[in-house]
């Protein structure tokens, strides 16, 4: 419920009261006095009623009827507009305030909108046009369909099926119908494993390419750190993996030759929760961009334009969702050298005592 103001709507509908009333017994009293006909009287209190609340109208429908114009405009598709007055104290400026609001809300949800098309558009064209050509050259007889060039187009086509998939993960995410199946498994011999998918053993032998970005790099070596060696931890596997396979891979394509990726696992500040570190050598993340490298297609400055690594820009929103969606968080850390990204997760909750 809205508190009292002392320039409510409802405080000025009584105030217009109370005076009409005040103005209409002065008269009678001077009419009393002074001998004049009612019907005078009459005539000057309806009058004055009438331009008091004449006055008092304007200031409620004007704001009113500016609104409506706002509102047909929003419904149009011009979220530019604002009402003017959501300074008032009292309920016109409270509605005033909502919707500008509402239409800040709408603005921004359009133009996340046109950027996502925008931005799915120019990742579907890149790899497209890349296919298209492989494959015009086979039916030209410019080039032969032999292994290489087969690859080559396997390569492009591995890479729409990994977009298609992280945009159905994204959609499921929006839909809310992603479950979280989490159990309590040991950390060592789970993180041993997805450094494994990634592409690197943890010894540093090359390996196969990593299902989440699909790096081909094998100059970078994977690091495990776990302490304890029996750490456990309470989360959704699955999606777990998807948030270690995802920082994996974005340090590894932002590594010098040669560098090394820290995978570090330990025991959270809370009874049962974890602390996972990923901390690469490369040239880190300018602190200006830190609160954007979790946003959907953002790529930063330094893997944008055309030195980029063709990446989607998807694989940190992917891995903030999979934090968030078991009560965690990640962030990135102050590190002396490289990027650091720090994920902790809440663990099993604590029961009632």
């Amino acid at each position: 419920m809205r508190p009292f103001s002392p320039f409510s709507i409802k405080t000025k509908l009584g105030t217009l009261v109370v005076v009409s009333v005040f103005i209409t017994t002065g008269l009678l009293l001077v009419a009393l006095r002074t001998d004049t006909e009612l019907r005078f009287i009459t005539v000057f209190s309806v009058i004055a009623s009438m331009l008091i609340t004449q006055f008092v109208a304007h200031g409620l429908t004007a704001p009113l009827d500016e609104m409506t114009r706002v509102a047909r405009a929003i419904s149009h598709g011009d979220f530019t507009r604002r009402v003017r007055g959501a300074g008032r104290r009292d309920e016109l400026g409270d509605l005033a305030s909502t919707i500008n609001l509402m239409a800040d809300d709408l603005e921004a949800v359009d133009r996340h909108r046109r950027e996502l098309v925008a931005n799915v558009s120019h990742e579907l064209r890149t790899p497209i046009a890349a296919l298209r050509a492989v494959l015009e050259n086979v039916v030209d007889g410019v080039s032969e369909a032999d292994p290489e060039t087969m690859r080559t187009a396997l390569k492009q086509t591995e890479r729409l099926g990994r977009l298609v998939g992280t945009l159905l993960d994204l959609s499921r995410v929006d839909n809310g119908v992603v479950p979280l199946r989490a159990r309590r498994f040991e950390v060592w011999p789970y993180l041993s494993g997805v450094l494994k998918e990634a592409g690197l053993a943890a010894a540093g032998r090359p390996g196969l390419a990593s299902g989440s970005g699909g790096h081909t790099r094998n100059d970078v070596h994977l690091h495990l750190d776990v302490f304890p060696s029996g750490l456990t931890a309470y989360a959704d596997a699955e999606r777990l993996h998807q948030v270690v396979a995802n920082l994996i891979d974005n340090a590894v394509k932002h590594s010098p030759a040669l560098g090394r990726v820290t995978v570090r696992a330990r025991a959270g500040e809370a009874p049962g929760s974890l602390a996972l570190e990923v901390v690469d050598e490369g040239p880190g993340i300018p602190e200006a961009e830190r609160h954007r490298v979790f946003e959907r297609f953002n790529r930063g400055s330094a893997n944008s334009g055309e030195g980029g690594d063709g990446g989607t820009g998807l694989g940190l929103a992917i891995a903030r969702w999979a934090v968030e969606l078991h009560g965690g968080r990640i962030r990135v850390a102050e590190s002396a050298r490289g990027c650091r990204i720090l994920v902790t997760l809440p663990g099993a909750p604590q029961a009632p005592h």
